[in-house]
């Protein structure tokens, strides 16, 4: 046994010592000799610190940091500060080594990286651990960025290697990485990892959609691939002729993205024509950039015909990220749709590696600084202390838009917000001043609502008044994270001023009555359904609710507060009471599916199947633990993502019963061509007579030629559920069946 232990030893030794050197290898930046003595010497700490931990997986953990490493060294390209930040990143986390050994050892800058990177302490009492270690983390973006990308790194590696966790972990780091981390990815630049992401989350999330599609694409590969190079060919032959060097490269869309397309399209996956895109990256000097870029363009649309609405002027125009390039579709042979990027090598590289190449590349584009101005506005939000580490990492997201509208002051000056942006996102965009005395807006001289959602090339001028305050309302209005804290944050010092005449109310009741004001004041906050005891002085001071009614509703008793519960005499009851059960009744009575908790059975528990998704016998669920009780959500479930990103804490796992027999209702979207007379006939038929399913609801809307159908059926499984998807699917004239609850 000690031999084979010994063995084993040896080479896991060689394991860690080739993944090293490979690390090593994908470095690209220039180093000086006290960069290579600091990386070999986090190596060595590393390996030491790490020794006796291991991954789920049985591999010893320090080819996590390595991997890291090398994520960041290939994939990111940064440097060797970041790459020995990378190699500990966990060492002070998870092992005795301290801040202060780093310090001491690498010196000040990569122990302030170490410690961003390091989770808070899990005594932090906090209502979501999980939103303060992702705020402490975004906090290092207006000081080093670096923080940011390596941790972007490490979730990357994480998100590979997830298959040796229990399922229910897998859902909780897609769901963050899904919510936080892929949108960050987008706004960094970073496009590789941002589509990676994506598949990854997928590929948990819901395994069969997406092996479905990599099995197609794997099929189809091989035609895919003559395809590409047929279109290619004429349009190198013309390329030559610039005599600028370039390259053509063709892949296929994400996993992601087509699922996308299969979603809204609601197509098959062979009725997808736009399944690859075609790069030309031209390999020139700066200025000359524009030029060979639209030539190329030329090239291309002379050769096939290209979809006009379909052109998109990133280089004219970069997107707010950073990223520039010139895309147009256009019908390549046989009639299908290729999308063709044309851009340079520069413009190439920073749409891969974003934020870190950009830096590169800083005073080379004639573009100012893309990511001056939206780090300000995350410097914005750092500002608002009063707003707690979920609403924080709610504003945040919203800096996180994929696509932007570009409108202009009075001056000319042009502005870039998110698409969907309102006219008052727009005034605070200019100054949190001018956006809490906005009164009214005007765009392109036209008096328009503070909610107007911006155009592409508005001219917007916003008016003014001193005494104009925000008000609760307009938080329906904005949608820029700004906007939301600053207009919380006035409300909330609107709120504390008025709180301080409720609180002075209430004292003085309770001093009346002789009620020990600390001892009391939190039963009123619960019995009132309210979020603090600031909320409460507030309903107060603005006569919501009354110290009058303090004595109708409670009994004073030693100083304390008791609720005075009214007992409804039977007889009163029976006399007014419909008849049968109440629904409260009835849903109390219902039989509830079997439901395991943890390994444990959910009787313990007060729980109930979720409403907003509608879990059935066969989905893929988990449990959700509130204040209330215990609510079960299908894994795919709309507020999956935004609960366990925010509340992973709360998240258990959840499993259905080996022994059933309960009855579920899932909702079915049916989409095909309008006949006109027995559509009804038909899918009524195939549901109750063929497949002797139960129909709850059935709602149907026919439009020139097109119908939507919405049926609510009676299940007992996924299995019987599926079925009747694959069976409807058939009928003549259907387009698509897809369950939306």
């Amino acid at each position: 046994m000690n031999a084979i232990s010994e063995q084993q030893l040896e080479e896991e030794k060689l394991t860690i010592q080739a993944a090293y050197e490979q690390m090593l290898g994908k470095i690209k930046s220039s180093m000086d000799d006290e960069d290579k003595r600091n990386i070999k010497a986090a190596y060595e700490m590393a390996v030491e610190a790490h020794a006796p931990q291991r991954r789920k997986s049985g591999e010893p953990y320090i080819l996590h940091p390595i991997a890291v490493a090398q994520i960041c060294a290939e994939e990111i390209g940064l440097g060797p500060t970041a790459i020995v930040s990378a190699l500990l990143h966990d060492v002070v986390e998870d092992t005795p080594v301290t801040l202060e050994d780093i310090q001491k050892e690498f010196g000040e800058k990569i122990a302030h990286i170490v410690d961003g990177l390091t989770k808070l302490d899990h005594s932090v009492n906090a209502e979501s651990p999980q939103a303060e270690n992702f705020k402490k983390v975004l906090g290092t973006l207006i000081e080093d960025v670096r923080v940011v990308l390596i941790k972007m790194a490490d979730r990357l590696h994480n998100m590979r290697t997830l298959g040796a966790m229990p399922r229910h972990k897998q859902l909780k780091i897609a769901s963050e990485t899904e919510y936080i981390y892929a949108p960050l990815a987008h706004r960094l630049g970073l496009y590789a990892i941002k589509t990676e992401y994506q598949d990854l989350v997928l590929k948990i999330r819901d395994p069969e959609t997406y092996h479905g599609i990599a099995r197609k694409l794997q099929e189809t590969k091989r035609a895919r691939t003559t395809y590409i190079e047929k279109f290619i060919e004429p349009i190198q032959k013309e390329l030559d002729e610039m005599d600028v060097p370039y390259k053509v490269l063709g892949r296929p869309k994400s996993i992601f993205s087509i699922m996308n397309k299969l979603k809204t399209k609601k197509v098959a996956f062979e009725e997808i024509y736009d399944l690859f895109a075609v790069r030309i990256v031209v390999d020139v000097p700066p200025k000359k950039e524009k030029p060979v870029c639209w030539l190329a363009y030329s090239t291309v649309t002379d050769i096939y015909q290209p979809i006009p609405e379909r052109l998109k002027d990133w280089i004219t125009t970069p997107k707010s990220n950073g990223y520039e390039s010139l895309h147009t579709t256009v019908v390549g042979p046989n009639g299908r749709y290729v999308e063709v990027q044309i851009r340079s090598q520069r413009m190439d590289e920073i749409a891969e590696r974003g934020f870190a190449a950009h830096w590169k590349y800083k005073g080379v584009s004639a573009q100012p600084n893309v990511y001056d101005r939206w780090l300000s506005s995350i410097r914005d939000l750092f500002d608002n202390k009063e707003s707690d580490a979920v609403e924080f990492i709610n504003d945040f997201k919203t800096n996180l838009f994929n696509e932007e509208v570009y409108v202009y002051t009075p001056k000319g000056d042009m502005r870039m917000l998110p698409k969907g942006a309102t006219a008052l996102d727009f005034a605070f965009d200019i100054h949190s001043e001018v956006g809490y005395h906005c009164s009214a807006v005007k765009v392109n001289n036209k008096l328009v609502p503070m909610g107007y959602k911006l155009k592409h090339g508005d001219q917007v001028t916003v008016i003014t008044n001193k005494n104009q305050k925000p008000t609760e309302s307009w938080l329906k209005m904005v949608v820029t994270g700004k906007a939301r804290s600053k207009i919380r944050s006035s409300m909330k010092e609107e709120l504390r001023k008025k709180g301080i005449f409720g609180k002075e109310a209430l004292e003085r009741k309770f001093k009346n009555l002789k009620i020990d004001f600390e001892e009391n004041i939190d039963f009123l906050v619960k019995y009132y359904d309210l979020k603090s005891r600031v909320d409460l002085y507030f309903a107060y001071a603005i006569e919501q609710l009354s110290t009058t009614d303090i004595n109708k509703l409670f009994t004073i008793s030693n100083g304390k507060l008791t609720e005075i519960v009214e007992e409804v005499p039977e007889s009163e009851t029976d006399a007014t009471a419909p008849s049968g059960p109440t629904r409260k009744e009835r849903r109390k009575s219902k039989i509830k599916p079997k439901i395991v908790i943890n390994g444990q059975s959910a009787d313990q528990f007060k729980y109930e199947l979720a409403t907003c998704c509608n879990p059935v016998q066969g989905d893929y669920i988990f449990a959700y633990m509130s204040n209330n009780g215990c609510k079960i959500h299908r894994s795919s479930c709309p507020n999956a993502t935004q609960l366990m990103a925010n509340y992973g804490y709360r998240i258990m796992k959840a499993e259905w019963s080996a022994s059933m027999g309960n009855d579920f209702v899932a909702e079915l979207l049916i989409t095909g061509v309008d006949k006109g007379v027995g559509v009804i006939q038909t899918l009524s038929v195939e549901i109750s007579n063929k497949l002797g399913l139960n129909i709850r609801s059935f709602y149907i809307d026919g439009h020139e030629g097109y119908f939507e159908g919405r049926v609510k059926l009676v299940v007992s499984n996924t299995d019987q559920l599926t079925v009747a998807i694959k069976a409807l699917k058939k009928l003549e004239g259907i387009q698509s069946v897809t369950r939306i609850a």
